[in-house]
């Protein structure tokens, strides 16, 4: 049965990006530079070599288990050029949009737009999903709606440590009721804690 999995590389007080665009580059690299050169990263984009680590066994868990992927459209937009003819994702993916568009063909990747919300996302990627997990990669207003609107199964956190002071906080815009969290696991690795909790309703 489907899974709604959100992951997130985070600092230590909560945030995953930089909202000031000079600093979009170095405070993207500190926090998601622990899984550049893991192998099963590496491999997932193309290239050869990495190191195989208890992290990179994560990575390649959380790519094995996922069926069909949830993004938004600045995501999208930003990796649209880089990702190229052949994307990393490997499977379905749903982008959630105000913009119309014609579903996207690349190989072993179909991108379809969605205008109706992340509910009608995350349910169409359930379904294209066939039994695996829908896996939420951001940006962080994805995984904020999604936990407004009690969509989420679990919520993995790669906690980088790092205090950065400004940026995008994960934790802002999630709605005002309690979203109780039972850890799943906590799994220290090189450069990153790994937090895994399981969402209670």
């Amino acid at each position: 049965m489907s899974k709604v999995v959100a992951a997130m590389s985070i600092s230590v007080d909560g945030y995953v990006g930089a909202s000031d665009p000079e600093q979009w580059f170095p405070v993207h690299d500190r926090v998601h530079n622990w899984v550049f050169d893991l192998a099963a990263w590496r491999e997932r984009q193309g290239m050869s070599g990495g190191r195989h680590t208890i992290s990179s066994d994560l990575v390649a868990e959380e790519f094995a288990n996922t069926g069909a992927y949830v993004m938004g459209r600045r995501m999208f937009d930003f990796g649209e050029e880089p990702w190229g003819e052949q994307p990393p994702f490997r499977a379905p993916v749903f982008v959630v949009t105000h913009r119309e568009r014609e579903p996207l063909h690349r190989t072993g990747t179909t991108f379809t737009f969605v205008t109706d919300g992340i509910e009608s996302a995350v349910k169409q990627a359930t379904e294209a999903a066939e039994g695996r997990d829908v896996f939420l990669s951001g940006g962080a207003s994805i995984v904020q709606q999604a936990i407004a609107a009690e969509l989420l199964d679990e919520l993995h956190l790669h906690q980088a440590p790092v205090l950065l002071g400004a940026g995008v906080r994960l934790w802002d815009g999630i709605g005002t009721g309690w979203t109780e969290l039972a850890p799943v696991r906590v799994t220290p690795g090189d450069g990153v804690t790994h937090l895994y909790y399981r969402c209670v309703r």
